[in-house]
């Protein structure tokens, strides 16, 4: 009784699977006619990844400056 449970959840398994990959196709073939999500995308993720970049240096001097004024602080003899 538990191995036709066991083919059962296996064939259901199977199923979602091909629905998925099918669903993945069509939007796909939806969107590749277009070209306006992959873009959008693309173009979002380029303006995040500048914004990303720019903090980041910017977080990068501060932490030069407050090394620096740390260093000055406890430098013996001054």
């Amino acid at each position: 009784m538990h191995h036709i449970y066991s083919l059962l959840a296996l064939d259901i398994a199977t199923d979602r699977v091909r629905e998925s990959r099918e669903a993945h196709r069509a939007a796909e073939l939806t969107a590749g006619v277009s070209g306006r999500p992959f873009a959008a995308r693309r173009v979002l993720a380029r303006g995040f990844a500048a914004v990303s970049r720019g903090t980041a240096a910017a977080v990068r001097r501060l932490d030069d400056g407050t090394a620096d004024d740390l260093g000055r602080v406890l430098a013996p003899g001054k």
